[in-house]
């Protein structure tokens, strides 16, 4: 069985009104594609907080730091109370990594919050974002591009509701006691 990770939702409260600014917050690493998500900042001509644990300094070196500026900043790793400030700020979130992502938690914990996600659409991230109503599935730079001008339509309220039916702590918990109890009721009927 599949269980979800599980987010407090009482850690990430609803951020009803969007901010100006676009988002990233991961590892600084090329596998999480933040120098994409700089290129698509600058194409839309939006400001983009990038927020993370520096975790390859070469990389941040050449396809980082030498574009931050005054509407691409970098402000290093956060807390949970960092985070719902970023995301009081945030007009969308930019998760466009280069390998297929394992679950993204950042992408829930953003819904949680209210703020729709722009991902690229590898591994999980399509089981964490819906397509066109928690965000937008791309596969290219132009197609984040777009995306950001379709944000708007995305319904923030939604965003939430998907994430506590899904990616709660109390939905991963009713999850694996379902699980559990399916084994258990296969090892009763081995004994049989």
């Amino acid at each position: 069985a599949t269980v979800y990770n599980g987010i407090d939702l009482t850690l990430y409260p609803l951020q009803p009104s969007p901010g100006q600014a676009l988002v990233f917050l991961g590892r600084i690493h090329p596998d999480k594609g933040v120098h994409l998500a700089i290129a698509v900042a600058r194409l839309s001509g939006l400001p983009l907080i990038i927020v993370g644990i520096l975790q390859d300094k070469k990389y941040f070196q050449e396809q980082v730091e030498p574009f931050l500026d005054g509407d691409i900043r970098y402000i290093g790793p956060v807390d949970v109370e960092g985070k719902n400030k970023l995301f009081s700020n945030a007009f969308a979130l930019l998760h466009l990594n280069t390998i297929p992502e394992r679950f993204g938690l950042v992408l829930a914990e953003a819904n949680a919050a209210g703020v729709p996600v722009i991902a690229m659409d590898l591994g999980s991230c399509r089981e964490v974002i819906c397509d066109g109503q928690t965000g937008f599935l791309v596969n290219t730079l132009n197609e984040a591009v777009h995306a950001i001008k379709r944000i708007p339509t995305i319904d923030r309220v939604a965003c939430r509701a998907r994430v506590q039916s899904l990616f709660s702590t109390e939905t991963m918990v009713e999850a694996y006691e379902h699980v559990y109890a399916k084994i258990f009721e296969l090892e009763a009927a081995k004994q049989r």
